[in-house]
């Protein structure tokens, strides 16, 4: 079976977790700060908060951000619901913007003709969620453009995009965003075998969401508002949550982070490999990576066009009856039962419609091989040939 992504450890991850298992902490102890650390030097960012999902990241960025009830957070319609599920933990109110057809983000000539329409009813949005999607960065010199025209914040999802660089940059320096957020799932580009991270350049935000991440609670006596009461004194000062990593999982994610360059590189090079293999099929399409983009890869996602919805099923089906398991990121958001019973319908995103009924994620991960990857593009091209 040729799953479509998958973890890579080594013996110097096993190791790393081993040491904090024969140590005196398990919790709260030094791997934390340390993976904290050497994310944000990695990325070039001030602060890094570690949490317990990419999830509870970006519920604490909202949180950060002072978003709450009657405020609108914006988002793009392809993704996975933790994008817009974020704000609806706050009590605010989600809308979702179209997508580029040819890279999966969210388009920015979308955001802007919506905008000028929000402008004019007074229903802008508080902040945008822009998604790096499969590991490639939005434009996000124009959102940053847009964001100071029109007043909202700027939360990057960039659960796919650890090792990503725009415009030189490394994502996550937040250098067009207020905060960045990173997932260290499993299948995600390394992992703490759950956890997520956000990353900013503003001192306040990056305090409050370490607070928000820990029942709202401080021991420092500086930020008490009355004289110790001794020793074991602290206080609650927000609603906060239960969302720490460990340092189980901080000392996976920290040795897994000194091998990022290098998972990056390959899944680069396997995606290089995928593109000549399917140079000559010009009904599969790979979604482009923009010049001023380096991209994480973390999922390699093709286009098929000319199948029927039928036939694109048939497609993951017969892919899956081979033992590789063809994927499909992601369901537009706002089809989910959940929140069509909130009011969206289909057509509300052409787009994305268009792309969910032709996407196929195929397997990419540090551990593939080219055998087996010609194999999957022979296995997918077999049943193109046969569909003519």
């Amino acid at each position: 079976m040729i799953p479509y992504g998958k973890q890579q450890l080594d013996s110097d991850d096993i190791a790393a977790v081993t040491a904090v298992l024969q140590s005196a902490w398990l919790t709260q102890g030094p791997q934390v700060p340390a993976f904290e650390q050497a994310i944000s030097v990695l990325c070039g960012a001030k602060h890094a908060v570690a949490v317990n999902s990419a999830t509870s990241a970006l519920h604490i960025a909202c949180l950060a951000l002072d978003v709450g009830p009657g405020d609108l957070v914006w988002t793009s319609a392809i993704s996975f619901v933790a994008s817009a599920n974020c704000a609806l933990y706050c009590g605010a109110t989600v809308d979702f913007v179209d997508i580029e057809l040819n890279t999966g983000n969210m388009c920015v000539n979308a955001l802007e003709a919506k905008l000028l329409i929000a402008k004019k009813t007074n229903t802008l949005p508080k902040v945008v969620i822009p998604v790096h999607f499969a590991g490639q960065p939005c434009n996000m010199a124009k959102i940053a453009q847009l964001a100071a025209e029109y007043g909202f914040k700027v939360i990057e999802d960039a659960s796919h995009a650890i090792g990503a660089q725009y415009q030189g940059k490394a994502v996550g320096s937040c250098h067009y965003a207020d905060i960045c957020i990173f997932s260290f799932h499993p299948v995600k580009i390394i992992t703490s075998g759950e956890g997520g991270m956000a990353l900013t350049n503003q001192s306040d935000v990056a305090r409050k969401m370490q607070l928000l991440r820990s029942h709202g609670i401080t021991s420092e006596t500086t930020e008490f508002n009355e004289e110790s009461h001794g020793p074991w004194y602290y206080q609650q000062q927000l609603l906060g949550f239960n969302y720490r990593m460990t340092d189980l999982q901080a000392a996976l994610g920290l040795s897994q982070s000194h091998k990022l360059s290098q998972f990056v590189t390959k899944r680069n090079k396997l995606a290089q490999q995928y593109q000549k293999l399917l140079a000559p099929f010009n009904r599969i399409m790979p979604l482009q990576v923009q010049a001023d983009c380096y991209s994480s890869y973390h999922l390699f996602v093709v286009r098929l066009t000319g199948l029927s919805k039928t036939h694109h099923k048939a497609c993951i089906e017969h892919l899956r009856g081979k033992d590789i398991i063809g994927h499909l990121h992601y369901i537009p958001i706002y089809l989910h039962p959940f929140y069509q019973q909130q009011g969206f319908q289909p057509g509300y995103c052409e787009q994305a419609e268009r792309y969910y009924q032709q996407a196929v994620t195929l397997p990419l991960y540090p551990g593939l091989t080219l055998k087996q990857q010609s194999h999957i593009v022979q296995v997918l091209t077999d049943f193109l040939s046969n569909d003519l």
